[in-house]
This record gives C-alpha cells, sequence and structure tokens, in this order.
C-alpha cells in the first residue's frame, strides 16, 4: 500500500502542533510516494476532501448561521442581526474560530485512525499521521482561497488552539456527558458573540462546541475509515 510524504516543511507538524511551534506547510509542497502497510493507506486526495467537507459544513451547511439565530431567538438578542453588515462580519468570524476548533480536533485525532486497535500508535504511524497534517493544512490554504498573511495568522491561531485545547484534555476526559464543555472555542466564541451577557454567550458556546465535535467526527469516519485504513 501507498502513503504520503510531502519534499517541503519540516517533520513534527503534528507534535509542534500538539505542543509547541506549529510547522508552516507551503501548499505548493512536492508529494513522494513510498510503500507502507495496508492500514497506514491515506493519500493527498483524503486531506483534500477533509478541508472541503470542513469549509462545508462551517459555510454551506450553515452550522455558525443556525447557532447565532438560535442564540438571539433564546436571549432575545435581537440586536445582533439588526445590523446586516455587522451580523455578516459575526458569522465569518464566528465561522473562523469553529474552523480552527474543528481542525485542532482532526489533528488531535489522526494517529487514533492509523492506528485504531493499539492505545498509541507506532512512530512510523505518527509519521505519516504528521505528513498528512501538513497535506491538510495547506488543502484549507487552497480551498479558502486565503493570502499567505491570512494563512499564517490562521496557523498561529491553530497553534494556539493546540496548545490550549492540550491544558483541558484531561478535564475533558473526566467529563460527564451533562457537563458543560470547556476550552478556548467556548471562551472565544462567547466574547465575540455577546460580551455582555457572557455567561450565557459561553453556555451557548459550549453547546456548539459539542456540536462541531459531532460533526467532525462524522467527517473524519465518512472519509477515513470507509477507506479501511
Amino acid at each position: 500500500m501507498l502513503s504520503i510524504q510531502t519534499q517541503a516543511g519540516p517533520k513534527g507538524f503534528l507534535n509542534r502542533n500538539l505542543g509547541g511551534a506549529f510547522c508552516r506547510a507551503s501548499p505548493q509542497a512536492a508529494v513522494r510516494i513510498e510503500r507502507v502497510p495496508r492500514r497506514q493507506k491515506i493519500f493527498p486526495t483524503h486531506a483534500g476532501e477533509i478541508a472541503n467537507k470542513l469549509l462545508g459544513a462551517v459555510r454551506d451547511d450553515g452550522l455558525v448561521a443556525r447557532f447565532v439565530d438560535s442564540y438571539v431567538a433564546e436571549f432575545s438578542r435581537r440586536g445582533l442581526k439588526d445590523h446586516p453588515a455587522r451580523y455578516r462580519e459575526l458569522l465569518a468570524t464566528l465561522g473562523r474560530e469553529a474552523l480552527l476548533a474543528m481542525m485542532a480536533q482532526v489533528n488531535a485525532e489522526l494517529p487514533r485512525y492509523l492506528a485504531p486497535r493499539r492505545p498509541l500508535p507506532s512512530a512510523a504511524e505518527v509519521e505519516i499521521a504528521d505528513t498528512f497534517a501538513q497535506e491538510l493544512f495547506a488543502a484549507l490554504v487552497r480551498a479558502s482561497r486565503w493570502t499567505s498573511e491570512e494563512a499564517e495568522e490562521f496557523r498561529r491561531d491553530l497553534n494556539l488552539y493546540a496548545q490550549l485545547s492540550a491544558r483541558t484534555q484531561k478535564v475533558k476526559k473526566r467529563r460527564k456527558p451533562t457537563d458543560p464543555a470547556e476550552g478556548p472555542f467556548v471562551d472565544r466564541c462567547a466574547l465575540l458573540l455577546d460580551p455582555s451577557m457572557l455567561e450565557a454567550a459561553r453556555a451557548a458556546a459550549a453547546a456548539f462546541l459539542v456540536e462541531l465535535e459531532q460533526a467532525t467526527d462524522a467527517i473524519l469516519r465518512g472519509v477515513l475509515r470507509r477507506r479501511r485504513l
């Protein structure tokens, strides 16, 4: 079977993303093909498919718009929608935050999809997941049509998300199903949504994060598990 490896960009993309400096992936990175065991069968096209599905969930499927509209209706915050230009800006900003949360989740879970029957992936599987993460980021940049400055800013924020999420990972594992979600998305989303009603906004953002996590899980299962990695 075949796997992907890029010839551009430093190694350790996932490891740096989850614990340190998030390395930059070039959208023009060359691809080198190598033979690996069947369970490690992933391709650049899979990264592009995941990137497009993440964008589609945030933009085309209306996840963010439904979230904001539901919050406005529940808490009688009609003022958030009174000015069309500000409302569109709010949707765009929250959509970016949602995409950050979903990308951070994908990067964190990639190794698990390469080693579904073992508690920890092998070094080779981590390297393949690392390479795949580079291609995923490059695919997202291309699909979003970001400038180099926009891509760099997103990369920095994604690194921040990964670092902050890692601190709350143990808390998340102990969290009961009825407990509210926590993490950088909840805090940032609440501040952007409605800082004058922060507690209500945090509760709504926590519920929205659970919805985003479920959508991300569905995308990963749909794209990767049907290939029987």
